[in-house]
């Protein structure tokens, strides 16, 4: 009989984590969502509930399908409280090293037969399952930002994921009504290997002075009907994160045209990620977002 996935252990209550959570949830699934103290877990609860009360005011679901959505999702203090479940999700920052610790630090606290899966969106899955103590059992499963409205899921398996860890994670993702993408297990795999790039190169068009970020954002909104500009993109999902996938890609790949922009550095360096520090390309603290260059 084929392994079924029923119960989903989530690490990492960020937005990512948050998220995968509540979809699984609305999904039907009992979600056990993890993070390093009881305060993010709650703080992750609360935005689930929150989406979830925004969902019911665009009449996308019931009072009553947020409630039972919510009564699914339940705290996990530690790993040991993941141990029944069918499916664990790593959620945490786009930082090989703390992945590395959470798969090693779970060693010992899974049934046998559950499947660990990394939400990485560049990291080599084959180099992240060597962590763990189940490689057969072990994909790549990177849901897009924001999980709730992007309907793409990319499934990657590392060179010893097993037809099984593969058949059980590809009907997981179909009831959740998101449509699957395989990918080969190479730097980024297929949407962060095109759109990275892009956005790469967007910011070196204004680092050389080609454009200022508003019309670098207009031109491409309006010029090739993108709806963000890849500038205002970056800020969304955050400097941090664009900087350490072009590394994946320019380590992995070792071709000069995956160079990080200098000026991506520099934002980086003085702590400007985006959206979430409220600075970037943009100046979020007023409101309104305004150029900052």
């Amino acid at each position: 009989m084929s392994f079924e996935i029923r119960k989903i252990g989530v690490v990492g209550a960020g937005q990512m984590g948050c998220g995968i959570a509540q979809v699984s949830a609305s999904a039907g699934f009992e979600v056990l969502l993890n993070d390093i103290s009881p305060e993010r877990i709650e703080a992750g609860i609360a935005r689930i509930g929150a989406n979830l009360g925004r969902a019911v005011e665009r009449g996308g679901m019931t009072v009553a399908e947020k409630d039972a959505a919510l009564a699914l999702i339940k705290p996990a203090a530690d790993f040991a409280a993941l141990g029944d479940a069918d499916l664990v999700m790593e959620a945490a920052s786009e930082n090989e090293e703390v992945k590395r610790a959470v798969f090693t630090n779970l060693r010992g606290h899974l049934k046998p037969e559950a499947v660990v899966a990394t939400n990485t969106s560049s990291i080599s899955i084959t180099r992240l399952a060597a962590s763990t103590d189940r490689p057969g059992r072990f994909i790549g499963i990177h849901f897009m930002n924001p999980v709730p409205r992007m309907q793409l899921v990319e499934l990657i398996r590392g060179i010893a994921t097993d037809d099984e860890t593969f058949a059980a994670a590809k009907v997981f993702i179909e009831k959740l009504h998101k449509t699957v993408t395989v990918s080969e297990d190479f730097p980024a795999f297929i949407v962060n290997r095109i759109l990275l790039p892009m956005i790469n190169e967007a910011i070196y068009t204004l680092y050389e002075g080609v454009g200022s970020v508003d019309a670098i954002d207009t031109a491409m909104r309006l010029g090739a009907n993108h709806p963000m500009g890849p500038l205002q993109l970056a800020d969304f999902i955050g400097l941090d994160t664009c900087l350490s996938i072009m590394q994946v890609l320019h380590e992995g790949l070792a071709d000069s045209k995956y160079r990080p922009c200098p000026l991506l550095v520099k934002y980086v360096e003085a702590g400007w990620l985006g959206r979430k520090t409220q600075r970037g390309f943009y100046d979020y603290r007023s409101g309104a977002p305004i150029p900052t260059r």
